[in-house]
């Protein structure tokens, strides 16, 4: 649906997007993941043609996003980090102005932002000035814009920052009922919104991309050792020399708890599942009662700051967010009350 090919972007000396490669397949939700100053928002912004590239390629449905932007523009729809959005106009004016400004036709545009407001729950505030809603509704409205048109693609740059947990639940739930019929692309801090919506995730640092797979492959390439807990009614040297016959188990630890109870930590290389079944047959024989036993395994966090520890500090970046209109861009022209 989307191909990146050896995308740079420069600004001056420094590289926002460095010979960034991937594929976008239709029908999935895929998560951009990384640090402030990773690139996220250039590429997003040069994905939709709001920025152009230093070096590189960008395909659209097979569209050239520069060379065929009205083509490929018509698969796509963006919301930027800081929706769009006229304050001083309702949901249905601005909507409005957005679907003629898309080229919809007045029969299509009736249905459309029937459809759009109605699946983004925007309906109830249609009449009511932008600038007196929610930040939670804004965001509604700011993605029901991006729908207008019918688009293949979604593009979503940060869509739940600012908003309340319980905003951040119905967008979230959005965004899956979008994704179960066009490509979703959303960029996030929020790891575990990353991993609660999204099939495929991609993982940028400095430019670069780490990662590029699913949550569940990510966690089994990257994860590395397991942890073992287990708290054991024995003496610490009884069960010192218990587990001196345990195979596959490293960087032992052993703390007494009161009188008659010792709780051990270890790591293993080995299937987790293999080694708690040793550890409880172990016990087990030995007649001593295990009174807990869990693993644990590096998940999406830690393996996000793995990937991008070396990251530089954001702040001594410049902006990543491009300014519409600079020199070297190509694109084609053409809360004061809760309304919740």
């Amino acid at each position: 649906m989307i191909e990146v090919s050896h995308l740079t972007k420069r600004y001056g000396d420094h590289t926002a997007v460095d010979d960034l490669s991937f594929h976008i397949e239709k029908g999935q939700i895929y998560g951009l993941l990384g640090p402030n100053g990773a690139g996220k928002s250039t590429t997003m912004n040069i994905m939709t043609g709001c920025l152009a590239a230093t070096a590189g390629q960008v395909t659209v449905g097979g569209w050239d996003i520069f060379e065929d932007a009205a083509k490929a523009k018509k698969l796509l729809g963006y919301l930027p980090e800081r929706p769009p959005l006229y304050l001083d106009r309702t949901p249905q004016e601005y909507l409005t102005f957005v679907g003629r400004a898309k080229g919809l036709s007045p029969r299509q545009l009736e249905a459309q932002l029937c459809y759009v407001m109605e699946v983004t729950r925007t309906a109830d505030v249609a009449h009511r000035l932008i600038k007196n809603l929610s930040k939670g509704y804004q965001q509604r409205v700011g993605i029901a814009q991006a729908l207008l048109g019918d688009p293949e693609v979604i593009i979503l740059d940060e869509p739940t920052v600012g908003l309340d947990p319980k905003q951040i639940i119905e967008i979230r739930s959005l965004i899956q009922t979008l994704g179960r019929d066009r490509t979703v692309i959303l960029s996030s801090h929020i790891l575990s919104e990353v991993q609660a919506v999204c099939q495929t995730i991609l993982i940028l640092s400095k430019g670069k991309l780490v990662a590029c797979d699913t949550p569940e492959n990510l966690e089994r390439r990257f994860a590395g050792t397991t942890t073992v807990a287990l708290t054991a009614q024995a003496g610490t040297e009884e069960v010192r020399r218990l587990l001196a016959f345990l195979p596959g188990a490293s960087q032992l630890t052993f703390q007494p708890v009161g009188e008659d109870k010792c709780q051990v930590t270890l790591e293993t290389d080995w299937d987790e599942d293999v080694l708690c079944r040793d550890i409880f047959f172990l016990f087990s024989r030995a007649q001593l009662p295990l009174l807990r036993l869990t693993t644990a395994r590096a998940g999406l966090e830690e393996i996000f700051l793995e990937l991008t520890r070396d990251t530089a500090d954001p702040l001594s970046a410049p902006e990543e967010e491009a300014v519409q209109g600079e020199a070297d861009t190509r694109e084609t022209p053409g809360e004061e009350e809760d309304a919740e």
